[in-house]
């Protein structure tokens, strides 16, 4: 089983910033994951947000993130991050990483259902 640990979600004004990282706990194989973004909001269905190839060659984002998040991995430190900038009143959500041994571009993974490990997840709350 591989543990994926959130960190770096909290309260932040509008137009604020947060650094979101998830570590792994396979760390001899993390170059073969797909890693990816995720929220939910209550009421909502979980969304995709951003993902990113194993080898860190692709990413690939949801339109309401484009220009404000990046998606970005360690495969020395095992870890991947979500900065977030300008944040708006919509991104607060309960943010979750999630992982899938594979090796397409990260365009191909933009589906929970494909993503077989996922984080406890970590509550972004952006005030208007």
């Amino acid at each position: 089983q591989v543990h994926l640990v959130e960190s770096g979600g909290g309260l932040v004004q509008a137009g604020g910033s947060l650094r979101l990282s998830c570590a792994t706990s396979d760390e001899r194989r993390f170059s073969m994951y797909a890693m990816a973004w995720f929220r939910q909001a209550p009421g909502k269905e979980r969304e995709f947000v951003a993902s990113i190839a194993g080898s860190g060659s692709s990413t690939e984002y949801t339109d309401s993130v484009k220009g404000r998040f990046t998606i970005s991995r360690d495969n020395v430190r095992y870890r991947v991050s979500l900065q977030m900038n300008n944040l708006k009143p919509e991104d607060t959500a309960v943010y979750y990483c999630a992982a899938t041994l594979g090796f397409y571009a990260a365009s191909h993974y933009t589906r929970a259902h494909q993503y077989e490990h996922w984080g406890q997840g970590t509550q972004v709350t952006v005030s208007s």
